[in-house]
Formats: C-alpha cells, sequence, structure tokens
C-alpha cells in the first residue's frame, strides 16, 4: 500500500477530485494548510493596506490506495492540478505498513 500526499493550490481541488474518481480512488483526506516554497509569500491588501504573508494557503490531500493503483493516481493528480505556473505543488508517495478499518477490524487492503 502507498500513501500519496500531494500539496495543491485551492482552487484546483474539484479537478484533482473528479480526476481521482476516474482513477477508482475511493476517498481521501483534505486539509487546509499553509506553507511557502519558490513561491517566497505573496502580498495581499486589506481594507487597503498593503501586505506581505508569509505562507501561501494551499491544500493538503492524503490518498492511500494498494501499490498498483499509485502510479496511476499521482499522474492523474499531476495532470489535474497542472496549471504551469510556480506553486502547483508537490506530490510524495510514501509506503504503508498497517491499515485497519476501526469499524470492522478489517486489515491492509480490504480496509481501504
Amino acid at each position: 500500500m502507498k500513501l500519496i500526499i500531494a500539496i495543491i493550490k485551492p482552487f484546483k481541488l474539484d479537478d484533482v477530485r473528479e480526476a481521482l474518481s476516474d482513477v477508482g480512488v475511493a476517498g481521501m483526506t483534505v486539509t487546509e494548510v499553509k506553507g511557502f516554497g519558490r513561491q517566497k509569500g505573496q502580498t495581499e491588501i486589506y481594507r487597503g493596506a498593503e501586505y506581505s504573508t508569509n505562507m501561501v494557503p494551499k491544500i493538503k490531500l492524503e490518498i492511500v490506495c494498494t501499490a498498483d493503483l499509485a502510479p496511476r493516481v499521482v499522474e492523474a493528480v499531476q495532470a489535474a492540478a497542472n496549471t504551469g505556473a510556480i506553486g502547483d505543488g508537490k506530490i510524495f508517495v510514501l509506503d504503508v505498513g498497517q491499515a485497519v478499518r476501526i469499524r470492522t477490524g478489517e486489515t491492509d487492503e480490504t480496509a481501504l
């Protein structure tokens, strides 16, 4: 099993969700996060005053899937989240040792 963590732009969430549904992803966890990379923050205007923020709002997706589905999930996220601009995000793929469904006690792939 693989854990895929993707950091994407907030307005791309619906596109990514649709792409993941098309490849057979049953569920995911979505978190609103803030961070920075090469963008180095952004400038915003609030009540007429311009100020600089060090953190940029992003969406963090966490998807656990079977190892054979992982490459298609990564491909789908990359294609759907791509705008061609700096700050499109990152995708990380990690190994998952064990998964347990709390309600039934099912383990590993059957828990997904």
